[in-house]
């Protein structure tokens, strides 16, 4: 039977339009699938941040399909100048790579990045608050390479289940895009647009693209199993415990787990910490990361946020080992132009919390509105905590940026009520010809109490800043600098009292070599000041005017070797620059191959004036020593990169201190610090963390662990030398075990 010409021409265009649904990810760009798909052309260099056209030639093209957002990468280099070093997944290395960073909403209030290098290892990274980069969440996402004489090509499929995102107006959908190719030999990064992470907007600066729009369903489930070895106790146990994800299309998505691990199979680094300031450590459990952008709620000052994630399941009120989650659950959605966010984490026994939060965010177009409230109670505690931030960002321009919040606090403990307030706000401009500007304001009072669930430093303070910085490009071609970044700042730091704690003058070069290598220089210049955290409510310390000074070197890999070095001078609070401090840090690493490296080195500090305070029996005292201290580390690891389904790991730190009393001191109520005869002990410790892990990935989020760990701390109220501490510590066994896990995903 012959077809009519109507169906003819039909049919035709029924097979001229599947190339857009039947993108092979298979590292070929075959120029019938990429038909139709736009073709980008035009990448500038970002770094340095020259907007000049790239050095060697990229392409891009981009295609909606029905499976997901389809990219293509050809980057034009010759085979002598190109690195294969392979890497483990979201490794920071510098090699030959591509990045698609996507902003699903098109808002500039979340960003997702999926990198490729030239040997297919891959990295992924939410990006919030503009241009903050976190590589704690994995995506199930595919990527392909392949190679040729005259370059190299990358092929990613992100499929439209892989973030929240609102629903599509019509048929289409408008997206933020950025596209980026790093040349690992000279650190050269060209893109399209011409954004940078560097300058105060990023996601905003995204190309707005609009595309035929689709929705996909996900219904996972990743239960798994661990088989720990105790060999301390001689105990071997087992727990399970699963993870639920299901997205019926982009607008919603609920998580939830059942007994989730504690990520036993990641390792933080050791942290030596006599301040009086907790240490911030990051989250690797997939239901904490999963969906977890739209908590981002900043108060704009390094690490502080409303939910800090790693609090759940952290020790337990009666201070007695880490918590059980029994379980938890996550919904993510929007309607229309709002988004919202629920979570809820119960833990188990007597000393639990039950952790609630609840997140909304409407978009305006140049402004945004959002409020997150949170709630913790504490039943062994007798305390419920409750936490109401609420968020602004204005965009007018493409030019300035105005993001402020307010946050406020209600503690019932023990039928007594404390309220507590804090706001800030942030105004940076972009001055243009690499100008630009930037207005910091904080004001917590002492009241204010968020780390139930978040986290913040300190309360009680007032804080500005005023920071202006310049970019330099266009050098010399002779010069081994690429570019030159200056940034001058002036800050003052106060209690909500009006107690002065510091003023401070900061200068910071950031230099881009032409080898690849970043070097900073950074001078701090601080006022007299005072201390009113170390005693821990006891008297506050005067300080003197101090100094300090930081030089750093990342060199990439050249040839078979890369550096990280670092060395920084500072005074103290005792006696300012009179006595100064030293650290040294080397770690150079060395490559067997592109799939094998190891590196050794450590760091030295001597701190002639270490002020810690010495606790008495109820907890309050002005006593504080003055010790001579010395501190060692050592570090080392071992990167093996079988295959692309395969890595081993090995990493080790230990760690030796020692500390000679050379006076101590009572804090009078004046500030002073006075000389006193009352005891205060020499002490040393030791601390060590090694792990060896094998990992080998059975599919997209499923593999199998195979982890031995040992570790532990130890403290002398007697004085030993850090280099015989340092000895010592790899004697240390306050946990020791083998760990087998088994996590497998299944999607329906």
């Amino acid at each position: 039977m012959f077809l009519s010409a109507r169906h003819a021409l039909c049919l035709f265009l029924v097979f001229a339009a599947a190339p857009a649904c039947a993108v092979e990810i298979d590292g070929r760009i075959d120029p019938a699938e990429w038909a139709g798909a736009r073709h980008i052309t035009d990448f500038r260099d970002v770094q340095p941040l020259s907007g000049k056209p790239g050095s060697v030639p990229t392409e891009a093209w981009i295609l909606s399909t029905p499976k997901g957002l389809a990219i293509a990468f050809r980057a034009t280099q010759d085979v002598a100048t190109r690195t294969h070093q392979r890497s483990q997944r979201d490794a920071d290395v510098q090699v030959d790579r591509v990045n698609l960073m996507v902003d699903f909403d098109g808002d500039g209030r979340t960003g997702y990045d999926f990198e490729v290098t030239l040997t297919n290892s891959i990295a992924d990274e939410v990006i919030t608050g503009e241009n903050t980069f976190s590589t704690d969440w994995d995506g199930n996402w595919k990527h392909a390479v392949s190679e040729d004489a005259d370059g190299w090509s990358v092929e990613i499929l992100i499929p439209w289940y892989i973030a929240p995102m609102h629903k599509a107006v019509g048929d289409t959908r408008k997206i933020g895009l950025y596209l980026d190719r790093v040349v690992g030999s000279t650190g050269e990064r060209m893109a399209w647009p011409t954004a940078s992470f560097k300058r105060a907007r990023f996601l905003s600066d995204f190309e707005r693209v609009e595309l035929p729009a689709y929705t996909q369903p996900l219904f996972a489930i990743t239960p798994y199993a661990e088989l720990i070895q105790d060999r301390v106790t001689n105990h071997t146990g087992f727990r399970g415990g699963a993870d639920l994800l299901w997205k019926p299309n982009g607008q919603t998505q609920l998580t939830a787990t059942i007994n989730p691990d504690f990520g036993q199979v990641e390792s933080d680094d050791l942290i030596i910490n006599f301040g009086p300031e907790e240490t911030f450590f990051t989250d690797k459990r997939p239901f904490f990361t999963e969906n977890q952008g739209i908590f981002d709620f900043s108060l704009l000052n390094d690490y502080t946020q409303l939910v800090y994630t790693r609090r759940v399941g952290g020790t337990n009120d009666d201070g007695i080992g880490n918590a059980d989650i029994a379980g938890a659950v996550k919904l993510n959605g929007s309607i229309g132009a709002t988004s919202y966010g629920v979570l809820a984490a119960q833990e188990t026994g007597d000393a639990g919390r039950s952790f609630e939060a609840f997140r909304v965010l409407h978009d305006f177009g140049t402004q945004s509105l959002g409020a997150l409230l949170t709630h913790v109670e504490h039943p062994y505690l007798d305390r419920d905590a409750n936490v109401l931030g609420i968020d602004h960002r204005w965009k007018p321009n493409a030019a300035f940026t105005l993001t402020s919040n307010v946050v406020g606090s209600n503690i019932d403990q023990d039928s007594r009520h404390t309220g507590g307030f804090g706001a800030t706000s942030v105004a940076e401009y972009d001055m243009g010809n690499g100008w630009n500007q930037q207005w910091l304001g904080m004001h917590f009072n002492d009241k204010l109490e968020v780390n139930d669930f978040g986290y913040l430093d300190r309360n009680n303070f007032d804080y500005f800043h005023y920071e202006i910085g310049h970019h330099q490009t266009g050098l010399p071609a002779d010069s081994p600098y690429a570019s030159h970044w200056w940034r001058y700042r002036i800050s003052e730091d106060d209690t909500d009292h009006g107690l002065l704690l510091e003023r401070r003058f900061r200068i910071t070069r950031e230099d881009e070599r032409r080898d690849g290598s970043l070097v900073t220089w950074q001078l701090n210049v601080y006022s007299n000041g005072h201390d009113d955290l170390l005693t821990r409510g006891g008297n506050t310390l005067k300080k003197p005017g101090t100094a300090d000074f930081l030089w750093e070197l990342v060199r990439p890999r050249q040839g078979a070797w890369s550096w990280e070095n670092s060395v920084k001078v500072l005074g103290n609070e005792l006696t300012g620059v009179h006595r100064l401090d030293y650290i040294v840090k080397i770690l150079p690493t060395y490559f067997i191959s592109d799939d094998l490296s190891f590196s050794i080195g450590g760091s030295y500090e001597y701190s002639p004036n270490w002020l810690i305070w010495q606790p008495k029996g109820d907890g309050v005292s002005n006593l504080v020593g003055a010790f001579d201290g010395h501190t060692l580390e050592f570090d080392a690891a071992l990167n093996w990169n079988m295959s692309e389904r395969q890595e081993l790991r090995v990493k080790l730190q230990a760690i030796g201190v020692d500390a000679r009393l050379r006076q101590a001191y009572e804090v009078d109520a004046n500030m002073n610090p006075i000389k006193t005869n009352e005891h205060v002990n020499d002490f040393s410790l030791r601390n060590l963390g090694f792990q060896v892990r094998y990992r080998y990935e059975l599919a997209p989020l499923s593999d199998l662990y195979i982890v031995y760990q040992r570790g532990g701390y130890e403290e002398d109220p007697i004085y030993q030398d850090a280099t015989s501490q340092l000895h010592r510590s790899f004697g240390l066994r306050d946990e020791d075990e083998l760990l087998v896990k088994l996590a497998y995903r299944f999607e329906l």
